[in-house]
Parts: C-alpha cells; sequence; structure tokens
C-alpha cells in the first residue's frame, strides 16, 4: 500500500504554510509524514506546489525517511486535481489501497492509519473518515482505479459527495485525531 500526503495548498486562511507550523515542536509536515511512514514503511509520495517546498520540506523531514516527491502540474488547482493526477499514475494504479492525507492534521497517529488499514472491508472502494459529525475525505483509505475512474468523471461536487457516490464505509475516529488546522485558533 502507497500513501498521498496533499501538500501543495495555499495556506491563505492560516495566513503562512500550514506544513511548516510547528505543534508540540515539530513540523506538522514531519508529524504526518511519521504517522504515514510508522504504518506502512513504503516511500510516502507528498505532492507539493513548487519545487522551493520540496527543498523547505526536506529540511523537517527525518532524512532516514523514504520520500517521493511530485509537483502539481496546475499549481493551487485543490485536491481533486492533485488526486487524479497522482492516481494517474501506473505504479499507484497497481496498488490494491492508497493512503491519503493532508499536512495540516498534526495529531493524526499511525495507530489511525493502522486501524484504517485493518477496517477495510473487501466490498468498499472508500474507507472514510468520521467523527460522528463531519466527514474527513482526504484522510481516507481508496482503491486507486474506482477513484480515479469516480475522479475522471469530472464532476466538480466536493469530494465527499463524490466519495459517497461509490462503494464506501465509514470508519469513526476522535475528532482529536482528525482535527485539521484552517486557522491560527485551530492550535489552541
Amino acid at each position: 500500500m502507497r500513501t498521498l500526503l496533499l501538500a501543495g495548498g495555499k495556506s491563505s486562511r492560516m495566513g503562512k504554510d500550514k506544513a511548516m507550523i510547528e505543534v508540540d515542536g515539530e513540523c506538522c509536515i514531519s508529524r504526518v509524514v511519521n504517522a504515514l511512514y510508522s504504518s506502512n514503511e513504503k516511500p510516502v509520495r507528498i505532492a507539493v506546489s513548487n519545487t522551493e517546498c520540496i527543498k523547505k520540506y526536506n529540511e523537517v523531514i527525518d532524512s532516514k525517511i523514504n520520500i517521493e516527491w511530485v509537483v502539481d502540474k496546475n499549481q493551487y488547482a485543490g485536491p481533486i486535481e492533485s488526486i487524479t493526477e497522482n492516481l494517474e499514475d501506473p505504479e499507484f494504479l497497481k496498488e490494491d489501497f492508497i493512503q491519503l492525507s493532508t499536512v495540516d492534521v498534526p495529531w493524526v497517529t499511525n495507530d489511525f492509519f493502522n486501524c484504517l488499514k485493518s477496517s477495510i472491508k473487501k466490498e468498499d472502494d472508500v474507507l472514510i473518515p468520521t467523527d460522528g459529525e463531519n466527514i474527513h475525505p482526504l484522510l481516507s483509505l481508496i482503491r486507486p482505479e474506482v477513484v480515479l475512474n469516480k475522479l475522471k468523471e469530472g464532476s466538480k461536487k466536493p469530494l465527499s459527495i463524490q466519495f459517497c457516490e461509490i462503494n464506501y464505509s465509514l470508519y469513526q475516529e476522535d475528532l482529536k485525531i482528525l482535527k485539521n488546522v484552517n486557522y491560527p485558533q485551530d492550535l489552541e
């Protein structure tokens, strides 16, 4: 199983690069990469908006972790476009599942990712985390071919709706784990 970490956003609501925000003394991107790698130990693919980000993020990510960097073709086009672009990679299509994540979930853990892997059912094309109130599609475990075909339909619907239009299950998790940071007050 491979992982795709989306790190190509503008961070405009936060006012600074969310990947580089420190939580408990560690940058968000480093925290999420460590959780993904600990649960999988395969290269972590990180999609970024430009090559400058690669240099900056490499400085805070453990050098022992195998990172596969990709630069989004359409800078700041959004997560759906980045996911689609990465799923078109034949190496990704070979995988049974791809674990999605974003850099703005600093409290996510390797236990969370391991639980997703062990909870997905044979008939699921997507396992979507939920906190009981909201679903978190950008932390989903996905079947690449099915999801790629869905996204290539070109719907302008949000990912949360598109994922619910294919075979999916929900995985209940504590909001503390799933909480993403969009504004400075989200860190309080």
